[in-house]
C-alpha cells in the first residue's frame, strides 16, 4: 500500500527540523527512505485546498480509475468546469494522476496530522489509551 502524510506545520519548527536533519546527514548518519509528504501552514490552508468536494472527488478516482474528466464530472453530477479544476488543483499537488487511460490516485491511504505539542515540551498528562481510542472510534 502506498501512502502520504499530510502534515499542519508550524514553518519556524519545520524549518527548524529541515536543519537538524541536514547536520545529521552532513555528520554522515544514514537516513531512513523518503516518506511522501504534504504540508501546509494552517488548517484554514489546508481546508482552503483540500475541500470536502476535492477530498470526495479524490476518494471517488481512487475507487473508480481510469475515467475521464467528463466521465467524472458525469458521475459526480457535478459541473465540467469545476471538476476539471479540481483535478487540476489535485494533480498539481501530485494526489491525482493523469494517464493516457484516465484518472488515477497514486496514494492507498492518506493521514493528516496537526502536532499540538513539540518534542520535549511537557503539559498535562496524556489521555489513557481507552479515551484515545473511544475518541478516534467516534471521530
Amino acid at each position: 500500500m502506498k501512502h502520504i502524510e499530510i502534515l499542519v506545520i508550524n514553518p519556524k519548527d519545520e524549518q527548524q527540523a529541515l536543519l537538524e536533519w541536514a547536520a545529521r546527514v552532513d555528520a554522515g548518519e544514514k537516513m531512513a527512505g523518503a516518506k511522501s509528504r504534504l504540508s501546509f501552514s494552517s488548517y484554514a490552508q489546508l481546508h482552503a485546498v483540500l475541500t470536502d468536494k476535492r477530498m470526495s472527488l479524490l476518494e471517488y478516482v481512487a475507487q473508480h480509475e481510469g475515467l475521464s474528466i467528463r466521465q467524472l464530472a458525469v458521475q459526480l453530477g457535478r459541473d465540467y468546469r469545476n471538476v476539471y479544476d479540481d483535478v487540476q488543483m489535485l494533480a498539481e499537488l501530485e494526489l491525482i494522476e493523469k494517464r493516457a487511460g484516465g484518472l488515477f490516485a497514486p496514494y492507498d491511504d492518506i493521514n493528516i496530522h496537526k502536532t499540538l505539542r513539540r518534542r520535549g515540551l511537557t503539559g498535562a498528562p496524556r489521555a489513557s489509551t481507552r479515551r484515545e481510542r473511544k475518541i478516534y472510534e467516534e471521530g
